[in-house]
């Protein structure tokens, strides 16, 4: 599935639909160079689960937990990961068995540690927008995305 989105707002809305489609437990991936929304996007998606606070990039932090009604999101930046072996030391394993959704920006850095994605969302600049490609990677991807694809607007 492609989707142009022209702004950060239009960005923001469809990670708002995302939130909408995913069930947990689910692992998405969220490839994109540097500033292309990843970001962003995590932040449509945990609004459209409800979260009213910020959303900051875990940039330093590595992980940032979110607790929602019935549901945990982790959202993970390993971009200053300098070695995949560093995931063992935020405790990772232990939240493997737990019935939540994770959102890996810079999945490629954690090779080998990291759950298999249910969803890769690839955003690349377009023009002034930009160009996001979901794609199913499990069975639970494909349910996601034929209902992310029944969504309106």
């Amino acid at each position: 599935m492609e989707v142009l989105l022209e702004s950060a707002e239009s960005q923001q809305a469809f990670g708002a639909r995302l939130a909408r489609a995913v069930r947990a437990p689910s692992v998405l991936y969220l490839e994109g160079d540097l500033g292309a929304g990843k970001t962003t996007l995590t932040r449509g998606l945990l609004h459209g689960l409800g979260h009213l606070g910020p959303v900051r990039s875990p940039t330093y932090t590595l992980i940032e937990p979110y607790r929602l009604t019935g549901l945990s999101l982790y959202h993970l930046d390993l971009y200053r990961l300098g070695d995949p072996e560093e995931l063992d030391y935020l405790g990772l394993r232990d939240l493997l068995g737990q019935d939540a959704l994770w959102v890996v920006e810079w999945p490629g850095r954690g090779l080998g540690f990291l759950p298999k994605p249910d969803l890769l969302i690839q955003i690349r600049y377009e023009g002034q927008g930009r160009l996001l490609t979901v794609t199913a990677r499990t069975a639970a991807g494909e349910a996601a995305l034929g209902r992310l694809r029944n969504l309106p607007d």
